[in-house]
């Protein structure tokens, strides 16, 4: 950062932008503290030399660079006035999705309102998209009965689709919940293990009930599951079922076989919303079974109110470190194919993921 008393006047081919920061709003929520939203700021446009000086801020620049600092800095405030606080992950995703629509991949979304769309407040904390893919993902599913989510972990897919689901039913649009997975490792039949159901079904379903907990009152959660507003089950006591005024999450649907898939998408009854979320690249299924995720793209890409929203390592949420480790892999894979027994782009059986 250069703080400076005079103003700096652009060279022949350069441009100046300059940008007041309303005085309702400290320079800190601008700046981060210690400066560190501006250190990504600068990071990003380093062909744009930046300047701040009370509450102006100013740009000169290559003149591309500096549109974008002058854009990024309008959209940042829109942000703030909402009373929602800048991050320097929020900013470099702004910044990603400002460069994305310079590059002609211009999405109709500006950045403010990817990060100021609320889906749920639950707890003192506000559930929202990150990502353009994410909003995307979450519009879908306001708009479309059947919803695919595809993509790595760490992209939200689960966690956005419960989410709306919850949102739906505390709005009314639905009388309940109903939760499922394959529970593969299991090879789908638990009578062998110990316990009572809920016991059994825990290991293969505990990342759903974790994410409820984020959003419900957890004393809740028992009441509304023995009331049957809220079910999770293994996918096979979907099997001969309607399912009707329901939000129904079908997870780690990689782990389908194609006949479970069909069986599950013609549950669907009247008033429903589906939601189906998985990674084909981590599939857990026996060598030579096909995935039902897979095939289903296959079959019902096209058809009228079903969406497939395709999430990539950009709309990973987690650690900035997995979104690369998500690439890493699919570089390994597709130089690498069928390897160690285990089909290109699977993992084998050897790991359970989480979401």
């Amino acid at each position: 950062m250069t703080q400076t008393p005079t103003a700096h006047t652009p060279a022949q081919g350069q441009a100046r932008a300059q940008f007041t920061v309303p005085a309702q709003h400290p320079m800190v929520t601008v700046l981060g503290s210690g400066d560190s939203l501006l250190r990504v700021i600068e990071k990003a446009f380093p062909a744009a030399d930046i300047h701040v000086r009370g509450n102006e801020i100013s740009a000169v620049g290559e003149p591309g660079e500096v549109a974008l600092v002058q854009r990024l800095f309008d959209e940042m405030m829109l942000v703030l006035r909402t009373g929602q606080p800048m991050t320097e992950d929020a900013v470099e995703r702004s910044i990603a999705m400002l460069r994305a629509s310079e590059d002609g991949e211009g999405p109709a979304e500006t950045p403010a309102e990817v990060l100021t769309q609320n889906i749920l407040s639950s707890r003192g904390r506000t559930i929202r998209p990150k990502t353009l893919n994410q909003k995307r993902y979450v519009d879908a599913i306001d708009k479309h009965t059947i919803v695919f989510g595809i993509g790595p972990a760490g992209t939200g897919k689960t966690y956005l689709a419960m989410a709306k689901a919850v949102q739906a039913l505390q709005s009314k649009q639905v009388n309940r919940i109903i939760l499922t997975r394959p529970a593969v490792e299991a090879g789908e039949r638990l009578g062998f293990l110990p316990g009572t159901l809920y016991e059994k079904i825990d290991p293969y379903l505990r990342p759903l009930y974790d994410a409820l907990h984020d959003m419900l009152d957890p004393d809740s959660i028992p009441r509304l599951m023995a009331a049957g507003t809220i079910e999770v089950a293994p996918l096979a006591y979907m099997r001969g079922r309607t399912l009707n005024d329901a939000f129904i999450i079908l997870d780690e649907a990689q782990n389908t076989s194609p006949e479970q898939m069909k069986m599950f998408l013609t549950r669907l009854g009247f008033d429903s919303k589906i939601v189906i979320t998985g990674d084909v690249t981590q599939v857990d299924l026996p060598n030579g079974t096909k995935s039902g995720l897979r095939q289903v793209q296959d079959i019902l890409e096209g058809l009228d109110d079903v969406h497939f929203s395709r999430l990539s390592s950009h709309d990973v949420v987690r650690h900035k470190l997995v979104g690369r480790i998500v690439d890493a892999y699919e570089k390994y894979d597709s130089t690498h194919g069928t390897e160690n027994g285990t089909h290109k782009g699977g993992r084998g059986r050897s790991g359970h993921k989480g979401k």
